[in-house]
Parts: structure tokens; C-alpha cells; sequence
């Protein structure tokens, strides 16, 4: 099993979700984020005051898969997250050791 983490813009949660699930993937958490990269944040001006925004809004999406959907998803999340600009986000990829359904003690790829 694996875990992905994508770190996305805001405006392409809507089309990565529903992207997903087309391809049968089903089941992510969604957590709003803030953080920087080579974008470095940005500067904004609030009545006429300049501020630094150090860290830029993003939304972080976790799907946790079998081994055989793993390029799937990653492949999904790239072709719908993608504008081409700075900023669009990263993918990461990690060994998962177990999965627990709490409600029916099922472990491994049966919890999925």
C-alpha cells in the first residue's frame, strides 16, 4: 500500500476529486494548508498597507492506495492539477505498513 500526499492549489480540488473517482479511486482526506517553496510567497496590499504573505494558501489531499493504482493516481492528480505555472504544488509518495477499519478491524488492502 501507499500513501500520496499532494500538496495542490485551491481551484483544482474540485477537478482532482472528481478526476479520481472517474478512474475509481475512491476515499481522500482534504486539509487546507500554508507553506512555500520556490514561490516564496508573495506580497499583498491591505489599505494601502504593503504585507509580506510568507506562506501561500494550498490544499493537501491524501489517498491511500493499493500498489497497483499507485500511477493511477499520481498520474491523475498531475494531468488535473497542472497549469503550468510556479506554484501548482508537489506529489509525494510513501510506503505504508498497515491500514485498520476501525469499524470491522479489516487490515491491509481489505481496509481500503
Amino acid at each position: 500500500m501507499k500513501k500520496v500526499e499532494a500538496i495542490v492549489r485551491h481551484f483544482k480540488l474540485e477537478d482532482v476529486k472528481n478526476a479520481l473517482t472517474e478512474r475509481g479511486i475512491h476515499g481522500m482526506t482534504v486539509n487546507e494548508v500554508r507553506g512555500y517553496g520556490r514561490q516564496k510567497g508573495h506580497t499583498e496590499i491591505y489599505r494601502g498597507t504593503e504585507y509580506a504573505v510568507d506562506f501561500v494558501p494550498k490544499v493537501k489531499i491524501e489517498v491511500v492506495c493499493t500498489d497497483e493504482n499507485l500511477q493511477t493516481v499520481v498520474d491523475t492528480i498531475l494531468e488535473t492539477a497542472q497549469t503550468g505555472q510556479i506554484g501548482d504544488g508537489k506529489i509525494f509518495v510513501t510506503d505504508l505498513a498497515d491500514a485498520i477499519r476501525i469499524r470491522t478491524g479489516e487490515r491491509g488492502e481489505d481496509a481500503l
